[in-house]
């Protein structure tokens, strides 16, 4: 691993323990999960520990966050929550790869944090991050955007869901309509109507994010 700080992700899944079928959904984290870890900044795999929980190690806070948005899409209509932490990571035990540090204890503040402040009108919050004490505090715009983020991705119905992963793909919106076998101006009309071009981006420059 590259020397600290490091972006320490944690997160569950949210309300699993009422699913119809957990093993279902079980599998489909996994596959979620698969697809998370291919994207960059990767340094220790996103994995589950226990039941609905899992975890991984990133070099940049945007890398960590490309694993959220990438999980968030996959697991529809499931949803998921999450928590970065920056700070350090220490190997206390190589066979079973057990963690500690400081960035996962930020981790855990973040993903309680978000947890305790998802009711009511701010229900729609799922991504926290926080800082170790000898860390530099999160910058407010991002903590900001972030929550902008959530409250988008809350709302969307699925076919603007399945826009939005295309246009962050690069897939014309041509192609995308064929997809969803509606026409292409109905894809153009729903991208202009709910922002996802603009959203999508944000998305993309938060990936950016060291």
């Amino acid at each position: 691993m590259k020397p600290q700080p490091y972006a320490a992700l944690l997160g569950d899944l949210v309300g699993s323990r009422t699913s119809a079928d957990r093993g279902a959904l079980h599998r489909r984290l996994l596959l979620a999960l698969d697809a998370a870890n291919a994207g960059a900044d990767v340094l220790d795999p996103v994995r589950v520990t226990a039941g609905d929980e899992f975890q991984g190690v990133f070099a940049t806070v945007g890398g960590a966050l490309a694993a959220t948005f990438t999980l968030r899409a996959r697991l529809r209509p499931a949803q998921a929550r999450f928590g970065l932490g920056v700070g350090s990571v220490e190997v206390v035990d190589a066979t079973d790869n057990i963690q500690d540090g400081s960035a996962w204890w930020a981790a855990r503040a973040a993903i309680e944090a978000t947890e305790r402040a998802a009711r009511g009108a701010r229900r729609a919050l799922r991504t926290g991050v926080a800082a170790a004490a000898d860390q530099p505090a999160p910058d407010p715009a991002l903590l900001a955007a972030l929550a902008l983020v959530d409250a988008a991705l809350f709302d969307l119905d699925d076919h603007n869901a399945a826009i939005l992963a295309g246009l962050r793909e690069g897939t014309p919106q041509a192609r995308i309509a064929r997809r969803l076998d509606i026409s292409p101006s109905a894809v153009s009309q729903r991208v202009a109507r709910s922002g996802l071009a603009i959203l999508a981006e944000a998305m993309t420059r938060l990936e950016e994010v060291p």
